[in-house]
């Protein structure tokens, strides 16, 4: 519930409740200058010059210095210490990887690619339809042959892939080596997370998410019509149209009762309440599902760095602002759009320039 809070304006004491809260104006850091601009990460955040077809990627540090210019036609975030960038367009456009200073260390030769994670960088020989995927190392040494029709990044040590086409593709999973360590048998997969990954077996109506561990041993049967992945020692499954959250042993800690959850994240999971095409509200809940934050929001962002993104109206002209845990406004909605705050830094569009820039907390 958003709360009743005392702010001071010079020497005068002043109320404010409601979606006004305790708030200040936004402490621009890096004012709005960029067409698009994504959060930190590795302490470098991407940010592009000129529109969606001609406009230009670059990286800014934290004081909001160019500290690699404007050069590439698209960019992943730093991972690992580097970050995958596109060169050209079209049937021309290859991926490569730089460092932070700039430099190319694995010259644009794949046709698509991925960040690093856990040490390998997916990529992808070929076109859409008929390349395959491999994994490569931070020499740019393919140490994973693309074989796959389809695959993930690693995550927990593992990556999901692919054999065969839309149509008749199972997933699986490998490990580093890439040697097949659980064959490809599910319709669907996701990625391992907290020790277990979420399977899908049949199609359909008939469908069912379930959980297994590394070793490919089902440790949830598949019951679920969807389901996220593990975090925070739970995870959030739709049964009839409902979503709950289950625990590891496959139990409910949190009955099915929303149009749409949210995986935790800062102890929080957001929660949908409503139609969740039409009409709904979002609020949040604790892990044991009290509602500490009413649905009370058109939009929201899970919480990250102690503070969630929040928007009051429809998508095309509301505004976004910010609320901490107890769920007041600490930052008046006011932008045009907002990405979550990532290494005590968030960006936001300015709703009159539309340009984007970086607020602190």
């Amino acid at each position: 519930m958003l709360k009743l809070c005392r702010c001071v304006v010079g020497v005068v004491a002043v109320l404010l409740v409601g979606a006004a809260g305790c708030s200040s104006p936004p402490q621009f850091v890096i004012n709005p200058q960029f067409d698009d601009a994504r959060p930190f990460s590795d302490g470098l955040a991407r940010v592009r010059i000129g529109d969606d077809e001609t406009g230009k990627w670059g990286f800014i540090d934290k004081t909001g210095s160019i500290v690699i210019n404007p050069q590439f036609d698209d960019v992943a975030d730093f991972s690992e210490g580097l970050a995958a960038v596109r060169i050209g367009d079209g049937i021309t456009r290859k991926y490569g990887f730089i460092d932070k200073t700039g430099s190319a260390v694995i010259n644009p030769q794949f046709d698509l690619a991925f960040s690093f994670s856990d040490g390998l960088a997916l990529v992808r020989i070929g076109d859409d339809e008929t390349g395959k995927w491999g994994f490569i190392d931070k020499t740019g040494s393919v140490v994973i042959n693309p074989q796959f029709d389809d695959a993930r990044p690693f995550s927990d040590g593992l990556a999901r892939v692919r054999i065969g086409d839309d149509e008749t593709d199972k997933w699986g999973f490998i490990d580093k080596t890439g040697s097949v360590v659980i064959n490809p048998q599910f319709d669907d997969a996701s990625s391992f997370s907290d020790g277990l990954a979420a399977v899908l077996i049949g199609d359909g109506i008939t469908r069912k998410w379930g959980f297994i561990d590394k070793t490919g041993s089902v440790v949830i049967n598949p019951q679920f019509y969807q389901a996220d992945s593990f975090s925070e020692g739970l995870a959030s499954v739709e049964i009839g149209d409902e979503w709950g959250f289950i625990d590891k042993t496959g139990t409910y800690v949190i009955n099915p009762q929303f149009a749409y959850a949210y995986p935790f994240s800062d102890g929080l999971a957001l929660v949908r309440i409503g139609d969740d095409a039409f009409s709904f509200n979002d609020g949040f809940i604790d892990k044991t599902g009290l509602l500490v934050i009413n649905p009370q929001f058109d939009g929201a962002r899970s919480f990250s760095d102690g503070l969630a993104a929040v928007r009051i109206g429809d998508f095309e002209t509301g505004k976004y602002g910010f609320i901490d845990k107890t769920g007041s406004v600490v930052i008046n909605p006011q932008f045009a759009f907002a990405f979550s705050f990532s290494d005590g830094l968030a960006s936001v569009e300015d709703g009159t320039t539309r340009k984007y820039g970086f607020i602190a907390r």
